[in-house]
């Protein structure tokens, strides 16, 4: 990676480039609420980046019968509550300036395809990125499988390109092919949760994130300062 420049960035959506982690756990608690269901914040955020089928077997596994509403009940609320949910300060001009040195851009995120295109729309983003996957029309993360379409898509090789993401799940499924990855710890999981998957970088904030990925890591020249380099 440090011979010569990225050619594919894939980003986490959800606690990567989308500040919604809180209104996600809201939501969370609202359904197990209205169903009677027992759920800690602490367990709802750390599920944020799978798909949603497998974020009710694992908060609601005694209950199969309710997950349908479940997911209902959670996915109203979120729609409802999450008007002011917008990318984090600074993304979009970091965007802006990749896509504009010729790297290509993409997302592979826990969310369904209906909810990924809200807010493509909403953030008029998607001609940003040259290919998004959603966990609802692939298999969820950690499998790589929406990395490796990606990567198919694209023509690009695994070791070209870097995920971008803020929990364990992201970086999981970047390491079982092989792909470069960087954390970043204002999302879900932890600098300690993190390290455990050897990203190249583990950085604080979006300011950080863009100076990382301009950086002579990719083959560039720009100067990177208190980045936790791994």
């Amino acid at each position: 990676m440090q011979n010569h420049a990225v050619k594919l960035i894939i980003f986490d959506w959800d606690g990567t480039l989308f500040n919604s982690v809180g209104q996600i756990v809201d939501s969370l608690l609202y359904a197990a609420e209205k169903y009677d269901q027992p759920l800690l914040a602490i367990d709802a955020k750390d599920v944020i980046g799978l798909g949603l089928p497998e974020v009710m077997q694992r908060l609601f596994p005694q209950v199969p019968e309710l997950h349908e509403q479940l997911l209902t009940a959670y996915s109203t609320h979120y729609v409802e509550n999450s008007v002011q949910d917008l990318w984090f300060d600074g993304v979009a001009e970091m965007l802006d300036a990749l896509r504009n040195q010729g790297v290509l851009l993409a997302v592979a995120t826990g969310k369904n395809r209906k909810g990924l295109d809200r807010v493509l729309e909403k953030t008029k983003s998607t001609d940003l990125f040259t290919i998004t996957r959603a966990a609802s029309e692939t298999a969820s993360k950690p499998n790589p499988q929406m990395l490796q379409e990606i990567l198919n898509h694209t023509g690009v090789a695994a070791t070209e390109a870097v995920m971008v993401g803020d929990t364990s799940y992201d970086l999981e499924m970047a390491q079982r092919i092989g792909m470069p990855r960087i954390g970043v710890t204002y999302g879900v999981h932890s600098d300690a949760i993190l390290k455990q998957y050897e990203p190249l970088a583990i950085v604080h904030n979006i300011e950080q994130l863009a100076q990382v990925l301009k950086s002579d890591m990719f083959g560039l020249s720009t100067s990177v300062d208190g980045i936790d380099k791994l």
